[in-house]
């Protein structure tokens, strides 16, 4: 006999939402927490005085460089390795014996390492949504306060007060710590530092698809359109009567940004919201903070129709 099937009703409903909603204890009362940081907006004022220093400051051509866009991903994590890694290896010499001269050392190298990240990480913390600039100052402050303690661990062990250095230490490991989970959020939860683009990329149906007819392209003019369910973004080029048609996955790889929104000069598009900045012809990222590609399309016109085939 089969069994009629009634779902939760009464206790059995507030119970299976016990169990899918966040708890008021455990990793439920952290993300809480958290979510409640994303929505403090009394941390905004902060935030933009913040990052009009950031964003005025004379970098030129090192911004790109701080953003990552010659590695393809956001550097800021790769270089919070040293000190992290420097700071871990100080606090297991620091329960061993006779091992007070390398943790020191470990200690000084963490902080020659923090400076350089901590530049990386402002460069990109400018380029941010509200949201995610709320989170990453306080991932900020905790840095800020390892590092201060760190420096007051040296001292001391300059001093030759090691216990006291010890002590700090661990506490700048400790706030350290806070300061990484928060980072973690950012980069898994917020998806800062993510390609938004690549996930739309893998969408995109095989093989030539038609778009529209040639004359729905006006000359010079971004076009909206979608391959499959993917929004695209299409600029008809005339020049010296052969006619081009370009086409980009439309979502920007940095943030998400509407790409057909932006401005088109110089065979390039700039995304409206951060300035990124793409090749028309194949996508590249020509100015950051974007770090990855454009996902681009071939195109080709067959009988007055445009259709487009996402490049390899």
């Amino acid at each position: 006999m089969a069994t009629k099937y009634t779902g939760h009703t009464g206790s059995a409903a507030r119970r299976a939402a016990r169990r899918v909603l966040p708890s008021a204890d455990g990793p439920g009362r952290v993300m809480s927490a958290v979510d409640r940081l994303e929505r403090a907006t009394e941390l905004d004022g902060a935030s933009a005085k913040l990052r009009t220093w950031v964003k005025k400051a004379p970098l030129g051509r090192a911004r790109d460089a701080l953003h990552g866009r010659w590695l393809g991903h956001p550097v800021h994590p790769l270089m919070v390795q040293l000190p992290i890694g420097a700071w871990l290896s100080a606090a297991a010499l620091d329960v061993l014996p006779g091992q007070r001269r390398g943790a020191g050392a470990l200690v000084a190298l963490g902080l020659a390492g923090a400076g350089p990240a901590a530049v990386a990480g402002w460069a990109d913390w400018a380029e941010l949504r509200p949201p995610q600039q709320r989170v990453g100052l306080v991932h900020a402050a905790c840095n800020i306060g390892a590092v201060a303690l760190y420096a007051g661990s040296l001292g001391a062990r300059g001093a030759g007060r090691h216990g006291l250095g010890r002590l700090l230490g661990f506490a700048g490991l400790t706030v350290v710590g806070a300061g990484g989970a928060l980072g973690g959020h950012l980069a898994y939860r917020q998806a800062v530092g993510a390609n938004h683009a690549e996930g739309l990329a893998a969408r995109v149906p095989s093989g030539w698809q038609p778009v529209g007819e040639l004359a729905d392209f006006p000359p010079g003019e971004v076009v909206r359109r979608t391959v499959g369910e993917v929004p695209v973004m299409v600029v008809r080029e005339d020049r010296e009567g052969t006619q081009t048609v370009r086409a980009l996955v439309e979502q920007c790889s940095h943030l998400g940004g509407p790409l057909a929104q932006g401005e088109i000069a110089d065979g390039c598009v700039r995304c409206p919201w951060h300035g990124s900045t793409f090749r028309l012809s194949d996508g590249w990222n020509v100015q950051g903070p974007a770090t990855a590609p454009q996902p681009a399309f071939e195109a080709r016109i067959v009988e007055g129709r445009v259709h487009l085939r996402l490049r390899d």
